[in-house]
């Protein structure tokens, strides 16, 4: 799995994922984001974790004053940058979310959404404490995660990704309860209520809320002090 997202799925073909999504789950896309827009304001400098190939920034660089993106896919970022010429309030850089080479305190709000805590492939306490260490005090840590209700439709939406060859063939015997494994390597999985709050669990200096939005995500949100 290690290198998928920069090998097999970046830029154009990260695109047809999205492209190819169903009315319900482009209904799931939109409600997650217009979430997370309420949580920002026209004076926030904005990070976004895993941004792809831009398909949040327009409505983000709207909403925010400036909106720094990472992703570890050189072929996303480029796409991004040529699909976004119409905005000047952002930056995209090459970076794993690992380490973030970003000073402590620097960002009003970090975003990790649609589910880029699968994605990523690292410990997701690593991931909390680095996105926590790059906000202010006061600031929010968005991440995200599918809701347990919305299994079947986002299951349907990985076969038509499968049958569509950007990934390979889904795995019947091994794909349940929230976890997809694909015949090539590929794999995805989910963090519920209960795993988000045993995550967060031991976080200093912060406040953790948990809430479901639209019966299709869950949202972990976390206000540094």
């Amino acid at each position: 799995m290690e290198g998928y997202y920069q090998k097999k799925l970046s830029s154009g073909r990260l695109q047809q994922v999205y492209d190819l999504a169903p009315p319900r789950i482009r209904q799931y896309l939109r409600a997650e984001l217009d979430h997370a827009l309420e949580h920002i304001s026209g004076e926030d400098l904005i990070l976004d974790l895993g941004c792809g190939y831009g398909r949040q920034f327009p409505d983000l660089c709207a909403r925010a004053r400036f909106v720094v993106g990472i992703d570890s896919s050189s072929g996303s970022l480029e796409t991004a940058q040529e699909s976004l010429s119409g905005f000047a309030n952002f930056l995209l850089v090459l970076m794993n979310a690992r380490k973030l080479q970003f000073p402590a305190n620097a960002f009003d709000a970090v975003l990790c959404l649609q589910n880029g805590i699968s994605a990523f492939h690292i410990d997701p306490r690593r991931l909390f404490r680095e996105a926590l260490r790059v906000t202010r005090p006061g600031g929010t840590v968005l991440f995200s995660s599918y809701s347990e209700k919305f299994w079947q439709e986002r299951l349907h939406w990985f076969h038509l990704q499968s049958e569509a060859g950007l990934l390979g063939k889904i795995d019947p015997a091994r794909t349940r309860d929230g976890f997809i494994v694909c015949d090539d390597g590929f794999t995805a999985t989910t963090v519920n209520e209960a795993g988000f709050r045993m995550l967060t669990a031991g976080l200093r200096n912060v406040t953790i809320s948990i809430e479901e939005v639209d019966q299709s995500s869950l949202f972990c949100k976390m206000v540094k002090w």
